[in-house]
């Protein structure tokens, strides 16, 4: 059995980075992947200006920069920000590779090894961690092969960052109920053959939620994000379909619309279908969309342990973006226990974000509600399309520089209108 002082569970953003950022300090840490190699998350893969400002070395990562972004409404109304800040877009396998691979290089020795909640014990001096049998597959893995199925490790401190579904939160933390969980899936399809491939984000008519389109350097991640209490497949892998048919026609006929389609367009939609049916590869997965009042009792870290990213819940519950704060929690976390006051570390994100995605949950609703008898989504963009000061706060609530704790005022200041 081999010893460590940090077992990091979960190899994505946020245990990758917490990862490098402890062995870089001379701290022997395991970081435990049981994903098959490959097999990518359902996420856009927008990587915000705000998290690229703060850790300038992503953009070192294989990906695409974005200065542009259409927003549609859930009527079909087209908006064309153009980004002050603008933001990056990774493929979720290269880009967690990327950071994967700098915790390799600082130091941490990577484990391809699924670890459940089975295989978890507490020990008198820390943790033992045992792979169980349902470990990865070696056959899979072009990464370096576990010893044996089976196999055991210890540890002073054990860290969760294996998502939102953690084995490790659901141990330590207690399992969260499907209403504070949210659904993305989606489909990783080929580039236009003709036309721009612009990023794209609609809010979805009569639904909760907003499908995505991020083009990628070989490929678009078409998607939809919505909450679990609105997940229906059917309807929604339809509207999804017909997102992603509306995108390709806009590329071969600029004055298509995006959800609408005509008589005209019967034949063009069959074509684009028979090709994605044979091309486009299908993912889903679950994020986290804490409640308020969940923000205020739900402890992210205790005696000996800890939990970072999706795994401890951080994610915006109204857009789901959770890549910036798996990298910042991981900071906070690093930074915590290299003081050796690792309990600290619950004080100092609720501090740094916890607000922002407390004020999010409650805005949620809100956001996806209706406004003057209209969903406040149609309201928004249609105020942002005759009004440069909303226009310009919505471009920086997208590179993650707006938060939502003064939006209001900030939204009431630019337009001039009373809060």
């Amino acid at each position: 059995m081999e010893h460590f002082e940090a077992l990091i569970v979960g190899a994505g953003p946020a245990g990758s980075f917490a990862a490098e950022l402890l062995a870089k300090a001379g701290v022997k840490v395991a970081l435990f992947d049981g994903r098959p190699e490959g097999e990518p998350k359902a996420c856009g893969g927008g990587v915000t200006a705000k998290a690229l400002k703060a850790w300038p070395h992503l953009l070192n990562a294989v990906g695409r920069t974005v200065g542009e972004l259409e927003m549609y409404s859930p009527s079909g109304k087209p908006l064309h920000l153009q980004l002050e800040e603008p933001f990056a877009i990774y493929s979720r396998i290269a880009f967690d590779l990327y950071l994967r691979d700098r915790a390799r290089k600082a130091g941490a020795e990577i484990f391809p090894a699924k670890i459940s909640a089975r295989g978890i014990r507490r020990t008198q001096n820390g943790w033992t961690l045992r792979e169980g049998a349902g470990a990865s597959n070696p056959k899979r893995l072009t990464r370096p092969a576990p010893r044996a199925a089976g196999c055991e490790w210890s540890g002073q401190m054990l860290v969760g960052a294996d998502g939102a579904g953690s084995s490790v939160a659901r141990l330590l933390a207690g399992r969260l109920p499907p209403s504070e969980m949210e659904v993305a899936f989606g489909y990783r399809a080929p580039l236009p053959e003709v036309g721009e491939s612009p990023a794209v984000i609609a809010f979805l008519p009569g639904w909760i939620g907003y499908a995505w389109a991020f083009p990628r350097l070989d490929h678009i991640s078409f998607g939809i994000a919505t909450t679990q209490e609105a997940f229906e497949h059917q309807p929604l892998d339809k509207l999804l379909w017909d997102f992603m048919l509306g995108y390709y026609r806009q590329r071969e006929d600029p004055k298509a619309k995006l959800w609408a389609r005509r008589q005209s367009d019967r034949g063009r939609d069959h074509r684009i279908r028979e090709k994605l049916a044979t091309t486009a590869e299908r993912y889903a997965a679950r994020i986290p969309g804490l409640s308020d009042k969940t923000w205020d009792t739900r402890r992210v870290c205790g005696e000996a342990w800890a939990l970072l990213g999706d795994a401890a819940g951080f994610a915006d519950p109204v857009t789901g973006e959770g890549i910036y704060y798996a990298l910042r929690s991981a900071e906070l976390f690093a930074e915590s226990f290299l003081v050796q006051t690792p309990l600290a570390y619950e004080e100092r994100w609720r501090e740094d974000f916890g607000r922002e995605l407390k004020r999010a949950s409650q805005m949620r609703r809100r956001f996806y509600g209706n406004f003057w008898g209209a969903p406040f989504t149609e309201r928004m963009i249609g105020f942002a399309r005759s009004h440069r000061g909303i226009k310009r706060v919505l471009g920086d609530l997208v590179a993650g520089e707006q938060g939502y704790v003064d939006l209001k005022k900030k939204l009431a200041r630019s337009a001039m209108w009373p809060v």
